[in-house]
Formats: structure tokens, sequence, C-alpha cells
């Protein structure tokens, strides 16, 4: 029996790619609980009373807001909270297993120091603080000699992290790559200030152009919500949604056209529907339009577009005609991995937008205000977003730039996750003093000098703050759910009592303080916002924001063709840029994307005879930063020339579950620099096959 197209899309946007809508997953996981029954790490139930508290995951690439349930003080299931609206209800599937990620045989126990390549020996937590005042004190007031980088984009916690750097004398703080990095930059470039957010909820034609919504794009689970809620199994459909990329992705798949187009090629996209938009009579009053329209009408045209990205004239003039058609029309651009696509690409989505007419209008392109900060000393969101730490690391890694003496590394494993890992990589391995604050023995907290680990979510006081793409301002908070299992200690608590020894008042004595206070600066109440509930705020930023044109001309140039384009794509079920493969996920991993300890990437049956290759191939592809050797697998959901491969394998820590398994693509991306903004970018890497 075959399965048609409107039951594929129920099943992929039903739980499938992660949100785990339907029973599917669970049985899954049931499954998979039942094969691992017998791991040593699973902790035993307790008897006791049973209770229900709202929380916030942060397992995953977007926060979640959960209602966990525990007995007896211990968590052992969670499922979304459907009465908040920063993630509708919608769990991932590496926040569907949180109450087992608190006994992950990765946890670290508690403080650590190192004592030998690659041997570690406990320590209190006063000798810890001591260890790490004793060397913050010694580059206290010294520029370049601090770095400090946070994978949490959206908590006070990066706040808490950017205020201490610069009452320690430095503006080398960081947050890890992401699409809000490009997105910053964007609406800089444009005049804009605040953050970029799209209203989903009510928009009737989407164009996600390389933005893998439903994978790895802004908020995973809410656009699975959403795009649910649009679509219903036997229900009215309100909303279209058209996927420009270079493979069949879950949003491909869920959406009505996928429009091949190479990896980083959404600009060249998005200019070349503008050509066909702007000759139908399209306008906007700002003040750079004539510019932007001679740069498109001139560089633009159908021809050079289709030589370009192989897409017809005809086929772009149609789509241009369905958006222009369109009630409530919105145009998304991104990385198809949630990282390195620069500004450009987002800057010429924003263009059709503006064309359009859609920018703060109800289900269009939203610029949303920051919520004020907590820390007085701190850089505001937007800031520190468009700061660009590949740069940093690489120009530590040419020595153009100074190493510092010490770096702190908040939820985040950047030895890992960095592009081209192995230059970047050597950056930090000249570091003298690295400190990890990981939960977790991660491949960064494996080199690292000192280690604090820092609770899981569940242990702690958290918060996020509208997580990038969403449309409209929000804020969320969790009290604990539990006691801390292992000595662990939140970080922000840390940085609080050590600021305090070195004469650094940040305003707080507590993490659950500098909560609080967030939440009051942003309007919110303290006490619902513990019990479960998002504040929303409706409002815009004022004023207009312009084309770019300058930018725009220097940033996109056509791309010279011939080459073999590597396409990686990430999947939550794979683990994410901070977690690896959840114990719990080991037994959903596709057999297309892992064999044993094999890496499968997938091209299509043309691209394989043109390498001579076939199903099974065992080949060896070669970047700027290194090499991995990798199985092929034919699948015609590639477009010609372009390589897919999956991100989240390769990993040389964490534990059996996914140490060991398959090669990790980043090291074989290729940072290059992008003209008009000097961004760092990767989305554009090439690779040779042997």
């Amino acid at each position: 029996m075959g399965i048609d197209r409107r039951t594929f899309i129920q099943l992929v946007t039903g739980g499938v790619v992660g949100s785990l809508f339907t029973p599917v997953i669970w049985k899954s996981l049931d499954d998979a609980a039942i094969w691992s029954q017998n791991w040593s790490w699973i902790p035993r139930l307790k008897y006791g009373a049973i209770t229900e508290q709202a929380s916030l995951s942060k397992f995953g690439a977007s926060p979640c807001a959960e209602i966990v349930k525990s007995v007896g003080g211990s968590p052992y299931l969670t499922r979304g909270n459907e009465g908040n609206d920063m993630s509708k209800g919608g769990v991932d599937a590496i926040s569907a297993g949180g109450p087992q990620l608190m006994y992950s045989p990765s946890r670290i126990n508690g403080p650590m120091k190192k004592v030998g390549e690659g041997k570690y020996e406990s320590i209190s937590w006063e000798d810890a603080e001591k260890m790490l005042s004793e060397k913050l004190s010694a580059v206290k007031g010294q520029a370049g000699k601090l770095a400090i980088v946070s994978g949490d984009a959206t908590g006070t916690a990066s706040e808490v992290l950017s205020g201490f750097a610069a009452e320690m004398g430095s503006s080398d703080c960081y947050l890890m790559p992401g699409e809000e990095q490009g997105a910053a930059v964007a609406l800089s470039s444009m005049g804009g200030k605040g953050q970029i957010g799209y209203d989903l909820d009510n928009a009737d034609f989407v164009l996600f152009v390389g933005a893998d919504a439903l994978d790895s794009w802004g908020p995973v689970v809410r656009n699975q919500r959403v795009l649910a809620d649009n679509r219903p199994t036997g229900g009215d459909v309100t909303a279209q949604y058209f996927y420009a990329g270079p493979f069949q992705n879950n949003t491909a798949a869920a959406s009505d056209k996928w429009i091949p187009i190479a990896p980083g090629s959404g600009a060249i996209f998005c200019l070349g529907l503008a050509f066909h938009m702007l000759k139908a009579g399209a306008s906007a009053s700002v003040t750079d339009f004539a510019d932007f329209k001679t740069l498109v009408m001139s560089r633009f045209t159908p021809d050079k577009v289709e030589k370009a990205i192989g897409v017809a004239g005809a086929d772009m003039a149609a789509i241009a005609k369905h958006l222009m058609s369109a009630s409530a029309p919105v145009v998304i651009a991104g990385s198809e991995f949630g990282q390195g696509a620069g500004a450009a690409d987002v800057i010429a989505a924003s263009a059709l937008n503006m064309l359009l007419g859609r920018v703060n209008k109800k289900g269009g392109m939203k610029i949303l205000p920051e919520l004020p900060t907590a820390i007085e000393a701190a850089a505001g969101r937007s800031e520190l977003a468009a700061k660009d730490f590949a740069g940093y690391l690489a120009g530590v890694a040419a020595g153009k730039v100074g190493t510092p003496d010490v770096m702190m590394v908040y939820e985040a494993n950047p030895v890992y996750a960095m592009p081209q890992t192995g230059t970047l990589s050597q950056a930090i391995a000249k570091v003298p003093f690295l400190v990890s604050f990981s939960t977790y023995m991660d491949e960064t907290a494996s080199v690292a000098d000192l280690i604090l680990p820092n609770p899981t979510s569940y242990e702690r006081f958290d918060d996020a703050q509208t997580p990038y793409g969403l449309g409209a301002a929000m804020l969320s908070a969790c009290a604990p759910v539990a006691e801390p299992i292992y000595n662990s200690k939140a970080t922000v608590d840390v940085i609080l009592g050590v600021a305090s020894g070195l004469g650094i008042d940040l305003g707080y004595e507590s993490a659950e303080a500098v909560f609080q206070a967030k939440a009051e600066k942003a309007g919110a109440d303290w006490d619902s916002l513990i019990e479960g509930a998002a504040y929303v705020s409706d409002s815009t930023e004022s004023g207009s924001i312009k084309f770019a044109a300058s930018v725009l001309s220097k940033a996109v140039s056509m791309p010279k063709g011939g080459e073999i384009a590597l396409a990686p794509y990430s999947k939550l079920i794979n683990g994410s840029s901070t977690m690896a493969i959840p114990p719990l996920n080991v037994a959903l991993v596709s057999k297309f994307e892992l064999q044993g300890s094999n890496l499968l990437v997938q091209v299509n049956a043309k691209t394989a005879k043109k390498l001579g290759k076939s199903e099974g191939s065992i080949v060896k592809l070669s970047g700027a930063g290194g090499e991995c050797a990798v199985r092929i697998h034919i699948n015609e959901g590639v477009m010609n020339d372009v390589i897919a491969a999956p991100l989240g394998f390769g990993h040389t820590a964490w534990d059996v579950y996914s140490s060991g398994k398959g090669e990790n693509i980043s090291k074989i991306l290729t940072v290059g620099t992008e003209s008009g903004t000097g961004l760092s970018v990767w989305s554009s890497s090439f690779v040779s096959i042997a």
C-alpha cells in the first residue's frame, strides 16, 4: 500500500520531525526504553507524592515550555505546556527525554581540575571558585585577556556573562553561531533596531528560503505546531508553504512545492524574485529604493539568475506572482542547518517583504523590541548576537588576534560544533586556562583546565526571551523542579560570587534575583512566569528600514559553478550543537544516516554517476579544515552536484551512545568572509571527493 502526499505530510508534521504530536514517537521511545531497560545508569523510580510543575527545557535547539511530572521529588515524565505560547504545547525529540538526561552517564558529578592530559581530579566548590578567582584577578582590567562564549542565546544568564566581561574590561563576549547572528547584522545593515521575527500563525503563504523551519530554523517545535494547525488533516487548509533549498528535508517534504537551489544561493533566488515583482510594479517608500531597483534590474535578470541557480525565469515569475497575489505572504530566509548563512540572505528576503508591504503587518515580518536588560553593563541582545565568534577564533588561530589568558564556555561545545573544526579548535587549544560550565562531559569540557558543572534546566532557575523567529516578543521562566542530583551549581550564582570577590557589583546576590529582575523590567509577573505562563508583547519597533542595496551589491555574487556543494542538515533526533545523541534516541537514528560507525551522505544518481560512485561506496570528503570518510546513499530528493550530510555525529566525548558514531561534518565546512558585512560565513562550502 502506497503513502499519498497528504498522508506523508501528516506523518512529517505530526511528530516524525520531533514535535511529538502523535503516538508514533512515543511508541518508538517505548521500544527504545524496553531495549535499554538494563542500562546501569537508568534510575529506579521512587515512591512518594506525584506532582506536576511547569518548567522550561533547554535541551534542544530552542526552548520548550513543559509540564514536568515527578514522584517523590524526582522528575520522570514531561509533556508540552499548552498554556505557553513560546512552544505552543510541543516538545522536541531531545526535551522529551529530559528527565532521563538528568541521569545521563555523561553528566559531570562535581567541580574538577585537570591534573594531566585527559585526567581530572575532583575538588570542592570552594577550591574551584578560588582557582577561578585567582585566574580572573590576574587578567582584570586587561583588554583581550578574557574571552567568554555562551550557547544560550535566549537566557538572561548570557547577560550576566556579558556584564561580567564588560566589568572585567573585556569586549570579547560572544554567542555561539546561529541564525540570529546573520539576522542581527542584517537588521543593523538595514538601519533597524530590535530583533527580526515572523508571524507564521497568521500568514497564508510562506516562502522558506534555505530556512529548515521544521528541524533547525527558529523556534522549531512552535513552527511544527503552527504548520499542523494551518494544515489540519481533514480540515480546511489556511496556509501554503514553498521551500527553496538544495534537498528535500522535512520542511521541503511538508511544503506544497520544493524549489531546488544550491546551498548559499538564497540571496540570488530572492533578488531574482524581486526582479519580477519590480517589473510588475512593486515599490516601497524607502530612501535607497532607486539604488535597490537599479541593482536588481541590472544584475539579477532572469537569464543571469537561471544560469546561476538553475531556476527558469518562467518558474521564478510564477513564484513572484504567487507571493503578490496572497493576502498575507511572508518570506523567511536562513541557513539549511541553522548557522553560517551570513546577512545577505536575510536582507534579500526582507527586501521581498518590503516590496510586498509585509513589514510589521499581521502574518508578515516583524521588527520586535528587545526586552530591557537586567544587568546594567551587559550588551543588548542584538549587539551580542551580531558578534562574530568564528571570526574571533579564526583570528586567534592565525595569530592576528591575541590569545586570551582565560576563556570561559557556558552551555556550549565549540571544540565540537564550530565550523572548520580542526582550525578553530586550535585557537581554543592555545588558551592557557579554559573553563567549562558544561552539565555534561562534552568535547570542550574534556579538554578544559577547570570544569564547573551547571545543573540541568530542571534543577535551576532559568528563563528564555524571544527565541529568534518568533512573531512577538516573549519571556518565559522556570524555577527548579528538583534538587540537583549531582554536586553542581548554577553558573549565574558562580559568576555573581566570583564577581563580588573581585570587587565587581553586578547588582544581584543570586540567580533567582537576576531572573526575577528581568521579568520585572520586561513588565511580566514573575509568579505567573514560573507557574508556566508566557509574557507576550504585541509591540513592534517604529521607524522604517532600508534595502541596504550597497551591502547587497558587495555581498551577493554569482557562483562559479562546476563544484560539489556540501549541504549539511540538522535533525533533533540526532542531538544538537550542545547535546549529543540522547541515549533514548539511539534506536531512532535513520539507517540512511548511520550504519554501525559509518556515516552516510546523500547524493542523487546523476551526481553519483558523475563522481563514479554507487550505493554504499566509501568515499573521502575533503574541505578546508579536514576530511571525513563516509558512505554514499542514493536519494533523488537531492539536487544535482550537492552532497547532503547529517550533523550531530562524530563525537569523541560524551558516552558510548554517541562517541565514535560516524563523522563530524563540521570539520569539512569552510569558513569565509561575507563581503559588505565582514561576517564569517560557511553555508557555501564545497568539497572534493576521493
